[in-house]
């Protein structure tokens, strides 16, 4: 109820409530009812409610084709992490497994940028995601050809140090704040772990 509703409304509107089968004994006063709609028209109640349940339709059928053009994502994304899993468990040492984040990286979620960093200036506590300023972006990225516009920073942790994994991008809006950051979690876990391996058991060790 608004402000400036006639007083009865309240009346008619409880009286509604609490008979919820009134409609289902007047089935044709539902026909008969109109509704202003537009400069000079008019529609019928059950016009009405047909309308507003096609727009609630349209908003759930928009809404679903956003879940599954996500989920597809998803499926995609795990299947490229799966293949860049492969690749890193049979790295021999440390620089073939950098070698092999920053070239699976561009191959297959095709960044403009991807740097290692050891060590880190300072650790980092989790993922972040979002917009660079261009002094952040020439330190991170100083071989980047074209200019970063937006990042996602992934710290690494072994027994011995802390790194970061940073991805960029020149677009502005691949890599936002309000992200989902899961899949990149678990990609700084895997590299951390194949780094953590290869200092306690394999060459090429820090």
């Amino acid at each position: 109820m608004t402000a400036s509703a006639p007083k009865g409304d309240a009346k008619v509107v409880a009286y509604l409530e609490a008979d919820p089968k009134f409609f289902l004994r007047h089935p044709d006063l539902t026909a008969r009812l109109r509704l202003p709609h537009g400069p000079a028209g008019t529609l019928s109640l059950v016009e009405h409610q047909m309308g507003l349940l096609r727009a609630q339709v349209e908003g759930e059928r928009r809404l679903l084709g956003q879940l599954i053009a996500r989920a597809r994502d998803n499926e995609t994304l795990a299947e490229r992490l799966h293949q860049l899993t492969i690749h890193l468990i049979l790295a021999p040492d440390r620089p073939t497994l950098e070698a092999v984040v920053a070239d699976g990286l561009r191959r297959e979620f095709d960044p403009e940028a991807v740097s290692l960093i050891f060590p880190a200036a300072a650790a980092q506590p989790m993922v972040q995601c979002g917009p660079l300023e261009p002094v952040n972006a020439g330190a991170l990225f100083p071989a980047a050809a074209r200019p970063i516009l937006s990042a996602a920073l992934i710290p690494l942790r072994t027994p011995r140090q802390a790194g970061l994994l940073a991805i960029g991008s020149a677009d502005p809006a691949r890599f936002a704040p309000d992200m989902g950051t899961e899949q990149l979690n678990r990609l700084g876990e895997l590299v951390s772990a194949c780094l953590t391996a290869l200092e306690r058991h394999g060459p090429g060790h820090g």
